[in-house]
């Protein structure tokens, strides 16, 4: 476009409104549509505006040792954890604590939250062979009898694939993942922690000031 007609166009107060106004227009579509390419496992669970979302593996050491600054974090802020089972591929015994975490979620989503932290907390005296022990000790001690076959529909092991396909979506290829997520901030809606001692508590701040 010549240079004298841009000016023309800028000299003209209604065309100059015009422009702004389908710029505006413009901006608003493109945040829109960012916002709806967020997956849907990258947002806060319904009525919060900020949340942790976690991708563990429950014989993955790392998991063990970050879970308890996620939920010291979670406390301090009173913001939800979204914790999501990523077994992987060269752990023996994850999956199967996994479909165990999600028998005990069919009871309450807290009664599953407590089992994992058990077994993050057993995790290096936990085998293949003894894993179905562990789960029997954490069911009596809430007053449970755990059934022989805890999933005999499959039920719970299509809801653990589902998870790690949830993950996969998004290129997971390690444990944990951890990200802070905003239902507030259109430009940023998550932030992933790659470091969490040093960069967890400054993330929550971030995405709180947005």
């Amino acid at each position: 476009m010549p240079v004298r007609y841009i000016r023309k166009v800028y000299a003209d107060p209604m065309k100059r409104t015009l422009v702004r106004f389908a710029f505006v227009v413009a901006l608003l579509v493109t945040a829109a549509f960012a916002q709806e390419a967020v997956n849907p496992a990258l947002r806060p669970p319904k009525g919060a505006q900020i949340a942790i979302v976690v991708f563990e593996d429950l014989q993955c050491p790392q998991c063990r040792i970050q879970a308890p600054l996620v939920q010291q974090a979670a406390k301090t802020y009173k913001i939800p954890v979204v914790r999501h089972d990523f077994p992987l591929p060269m752990h023996n015994w994850s999956y199967n604590a996994a479909v165990f975490a999600h028998y005990f979620d069919s009871y309450s989503r807290q009664m599953g939250s407590d089992f994992r932290d058990y077994i993050f907390e057993h995790q290096p005296e936990i085998f293949p062979t003894n894993l179905r022990q562990f789960a029997e000790k954490f069911a009596a001690d809430h007053k449970m009898d755990l059934p022989f076959v805890v999933d005999p529909q499959g039920k719970f092991a299509a809801e653990v694939n589902a998870e790690r396909d949830l993950g996969k979506d998004l290129h997971l290829d390690h444990t944990p993942t951890i990200y802070v997520v905003s239902s507030k901030s259109k430009s940023h809606p998550f932030l992933e922690v790659k470091q969490p001692k040093d960069e967890l508590f400054q993330s929550i701040d971030a995405m709180k000031a947005e």
